[in-house]
């Protein structure tokens, strides 16, 4: 019996780290580097994040969060979709979380069983494909170009469906 999942053995190295560690050497060498890897600000925390941090633990606002997010912020998200970008949604159909990237593979997770296709338009996150590995479908991949100013057609959409695609 191994330690892992069998899953774990579809998983290739993490471009991420890899393009982070290489920016580091790159630098290290005295090439100026912007290094795009991990998305990280270029800047320090602002004092008012800060400031709001330190009031929050003062608070006792130190918990876990409800599962969908506090239902303040959901109200006040959904109250913004109405105001700036005339959306309406209720809060009740606004989930906040961790970051983008769980959220995703977590739908990937509950969504896509194994062989199953899911469509993924390039460029994209080197860590969605692995998400989909990972929950052992099937990678399609549809090239949106800079002549289409990263938008893939609805041409290219529907022939890339299958009676695989979820």
């Amino acid at each position: 019996m191994t330690f892992l999942s069998r899953r774990i053995n579809n998983l290739s190295e993490s471009q991420t780290i890899k393009m982070a560690k290489l920016g580091r050497e790159l630098s290290a060498k005295g090439i100026d580097v912007i290094n795009l890897s991990f998305g990280e600000p270029d800047f320090f925390t602002p004092d008012a994040v800060k400031d709001a941090a330190k009031k929050a633990i003062d608070d006792n606002f130190s918990y876990y969060t409800p599962v969908s997010g506090y239902p303040e912020l959901r109200k006040a998200i959904a109250d913004k979709l109405k105001r700036e970008n005339d959306l309406d949604y209720s809060f009740d159909q606004i989930v906040v979380s961790t970051g983008a990237k769980q959220s995703l593979a977590n739908a990937i997770m509950c969504l896509v069983d194994p062989g199953e296709e899911v469509i993924v338009p390039t460029p994209y996150w080197v860590s969605y494909s692995e998400m989909i590995k990972l929950a052992e479908g099937e990678c399609v991949f549809i090239n949106a170009t800079v002549e289409q100013n990263f938008k893939i057609t609805a041409e290219q959409l529907e022939a890339a469906i299958t009676p695989k695609t979820k």
